[in-house]
């Protein structure tokens, strides 16, 4: 599965990807600096709450594609390309 993202959607995953690129960042910074464990864990989670919706995002993508070219697929292919899918889904869960 390739993937073929509107202009608009892979803009807002980037846009997610890079605010957790820098949250990362200063998890690091505040590691290395001895900062308090809870502050370094509330910056943490929002790392990882960018990354899990960048996810999720690509693979809604994922699956409205699967919807709109379903119906062109063979039974099996369809089968094989959901089973893809629910376990990238799951892999984020």
């Amino acid at each position: 599965m390739d993937l073929a993202m509107a202009a608009e959607e892979l803009k807002t995953v980037v846009n997610r990807l890079r605010r957790a690129q820098g949250q990362i960042g200063g998890v690091i910074n505040m590691i290395e600096e001895g900062r308090d464990c809870e502050e370094v864990v509330t910056q943490l989670a929002a790392a990882s709450r960018a990354l899990d919706k960048a996810g999720f995002a690509i693979i809604a993508t994922g699956l409205q594609r699967c919807l709109t070219d379903g119906d062109m697929a063979a039974p099996q292919e369809r089968e094989q390309l959901r089973a893809r899918l629910e376990k990238l889904f799951l892999s984020l869960a």
